[in-house]
């Protein structure tokens, strides 16, 4: 299932995997797929700001799409997708892996 099918059935199963698998607080790794167009590229980046993250972009080979990795030292499971559900409310067509 995806979280287009059921959004919260999959944030539900993250959530438990996050606490899961990890202490927390601790350093997340956040990657996002979108089409290459600087206005989202910036947007994804000011979601992320003031955060102490560290954001780094590739362009794929053709250049029709970028890569968004953002590493962040995040507080908990809720606020990591809390930050997944902004970049997709405030983001279209944006792809979360």
């Amino acid at each position: 299932m995806n979280k287009e099918q059921n959004p919260e059935a999959f944030y539900a199963k993250l959530k438990t995997q996050l606490q899961d698998t990890t202490l927390w607080p601790a350093e997340y790794l956040y990657k996002f797929i979108i089409k290459s167009q600087n206005n989202k590229i910036a947007k994804i980046e000011a979601i992320f700001n003031h955060l102490g993250a560290v954001i780094k972009t590739k362009e794929s080979s053709n250049g029709k799409y970028t890569s968004v990795s953002i590493n962040v030292r995040m507080k908990n499971p809720d606020a990591v997708i809390e930050k997944y559900k902004e970049v997709a409310d405030k983001i279209e067509g944006v792809i979360s892996l």
